[in-house]
């Protein structure tokens, strides 16, 4: 088979195959004798019809899926192999019945040209940073919240804000008194968390209280009327919980506070998993590290933001074949587009996204940036992580965050957004390595601010360009 391409403008070109006998002939004679193996035609025991006859009966449409899906597999092929840097896919420029009669066929197909993109990011390019700085406030109120994440449950002399309230839990009359009635609710071993109270006042209430003492509070406003809380709370029926909107007295047997951890080895091993430290100086870089590494996944992403607008402001004007675009639009999307859809109006839409994946591959081409599964992995296993540390698992194994890790991958939906997730973070990545960053220490709440301004700015030029 005898392929050319010709290069009809800057954006359009034209591949051509010619097809002669030998092309085809052996592929067309043995998806003929398939079908007489393995049909029932009528008149014929299976595998006893002769091939003159599965020419005469078949011939002519097996002849032409042959024809059509070899042609089409070697302009790929040839494509691949001459590494011609189109958009889409070809297109048959004329769809002609196929003469049976004939031996030797020519096979047009138009093809759109990607635009050549001259990407300048080498260190003489400067691009802006922000990267946040980790404070010792920061680690203090880290440690801090560890400590506590890891302490013990203790019995506590007065009620704090993360004090666990024991006693006994009686109805009230609207005028103070307690109800003593025989439907009056009351609750002998109770137990309240005011620190998941929905209502600061309720919370409040509590604040300072030592055994023995007694509060008045309000379980509805407490839980803002919540059926599952307050049927937890009081030992109701939930059918029951709405009804109940009254003030409860609560009679204080226990308190339960938390003691924080102490720096020890227990401690350290409970954080970052064993032996991985072993001192307050340790201690105190591994925090500084593990912050520095989630400010670090913000300030990546909206540099990357940042980054996006910078390549296609600088070189997202595109010479795209745009009535080629128009044409494999339309055959992409057959089942939503008809006589009557506008595609100037398609193409503006996807024109953006388009323009982007062209830059995206320039970058990759550029720099031989590729991705494999250990990357698909790494990226895998940082997000269980971090799905691990939300439930407050610091120290999860190796292990059980591979395993984690793999569950994730198993959904084959989430595995194709974690593909594209990771090929964009190594491309900016890559753009970042090869450029000169400028970057800013900044203070959280200033990034803070920055981060808001510039969605605002965002948001402005989106409606601004509707």
């Amino acid at each position: 088979m005898n392929i050319t391409f010709e290069k009809i403008d800057d954006v359009n070109g034209k591949i051509v195959a010619q097809v002669v006998e030998a092309d085809y002939a052996s592929k067309v004679d043995a998806e003929l004798r398939k079908i007489g193996n393995t049909h029932n035609i009528p008149g014929f025991r299976k595998g006893h019809i002769s091939l003159p006859q599965l020419r005469m009966r078949f011939g002519k449409q097996v002849k032409s899926d042959i024809l059509n899906r070899s042609v089409y597999e070697a302009v790929a092929d040839y494509i691949k192999e001459q590494k011609l840097n189109i958009i889409g896919q070809p297109i048959a420029a004329e769809v002609k019945e196929i003469n049976l009669a004939d031996k030797d066929y020519t096979f047009e197909y138009e093809v759109g040209i990607a635009p050549e993109i001259n990407l300048n990011l080498d260190k003489e390019v400067k691009l802006p940073y922000k990267a946040i700085q980790v404070t010792d406030q920061m680690v203090e109120d880290e440690d801090k919240s560890l400590r506590e994440r890891f302490g013990a449950q203790v019995p506590g002399e007065e009620v704090d804000e993360k004090a666990l309230v024991k006693g006994t839990i009686m109805q009230l009359n609207e005028d103070g008194s307690i109800n003593d009635s025989e439907d009056a609710i009351q609750v002998i071993n109770g137990i309240v968390a005011p620190m998941y109270f929905k209502s600061k006042e309720e919370a409040g209430k509590f604040i300072g209280k030592k055994v023995n003492d007694k509060v008045v509070f309000n379980p509805y406003n407490s839980c803002e009327g919540n059926v599952a809380e307050l049927s937890s709370m009081l030992n109701i029926d939930k059918e029951k919980a709405p009804e109940v909107k009254g003030d409860f007295e609560m009679a204080i047997s226990e308190i339960i506070v938390v003691k924080p951890a102490e720096h020890d080895q227990e401690f350290f091993d409970n954080v970052f998993g064993r032996d991985k430290v072993h001192n307050d100086e340790e201690f105190d870089k591994a925090i500084r590290t593990v912050l520095a590494q989630q400010f670090r996944s913000t300030t990546d992403y909206f540099s990357n933001l940042e980054l996006k607008k910078y390549l296609i402001d600088t070189y997202g004007n595109l010479t795209l074949p745009k009535e080629f675009l128009k044409k494999w639009l339309k055959l992409a999307n057959e089942e939503n587009i008809d006589e009557n859809t506008d595609m100037d109006k398609v193409y503006e839409e996807v024109l953006p996204d388009l323009t982007w994946q062209l830059i995206k591959e320039a970058i990759a081409a550029k720099f031989n940036v590729t991705i494999d599964e250990a990357d698909i992995m790494a990226r895998t296993k940082f997000i269980a992580q971090q799905q691990f540390r939300q439930y407050g698992i610091f120290n999860a194994d190796e292990a059980t965050i591979d395993n984690a890790a793999k569950h994730i991958l198993a959904d084959k939906n989430y595995r194709r957004h974690i593909v594209e997730e990771v090929s964009d973070l190594k491309l900016f990545a890559t753009v970042r390595e090869n450029v000169t960053l400028d970057i800013e220490e900044v203070s959280l709440d200033d990034y803070r601010a920055y981060m808001a301004q510039y969605q605002a700015q965002e948001n402005n030029a989106e409606e601004n360009a509707e």
